[in-house]
């Protein structure tokens, strides 16, 4: 009965897709002084999602962030990463509170 939830499938990926948009977030910053490196970020998850058929196992890919290039040819922008790591938290914190309200909604129809 409750072995597949779809709500709980898309509360993981969205979970998923956020913590994979924090790590290449970090891998930006971490790269901010290489010369010639192009930032990079996550497939939105509406796209990923769409193009996945709406599963939880999503296919995570990174594209070309684009952004103004440097003299020394790198294109991240640190205030554009904040933005974006501060997006990726919202996202995470959003699919924790689907989970909760998952969670106390399967406890009340179970009369706990």
């Amino acid at each position: 009965m409750f072995n597949n939830l779809e709500i709980l499938g898309l509360a993981q990926a969205r979970a998923r897709h956020a913590a994979a948009r924090q790590a290449q977030v970090a891998t930006n910053i971490a790269n901010a002084d290489t010369p010639g490196y192009r930032a990079r970020d996550v497939a939105s998850f509406d796209q990923v999602f769409r193009i996945d058929g709406g599963s939880a196992r999503l296919t995570l890919r990174t594209i070309d962030a684009g952004g103004v290039q440097s003299p020394n040819g790198n294109t991240v922008s640190l205030e554009t990463e904040m933005v974006r790591s501060v997006e990726a938290q919202r996202d995470h914190s959003r699919a924790l509170m689907v989970y909760r309200s998952a969670m106390n909604v399967m406890r009340a129809g179970l009369g706990r």
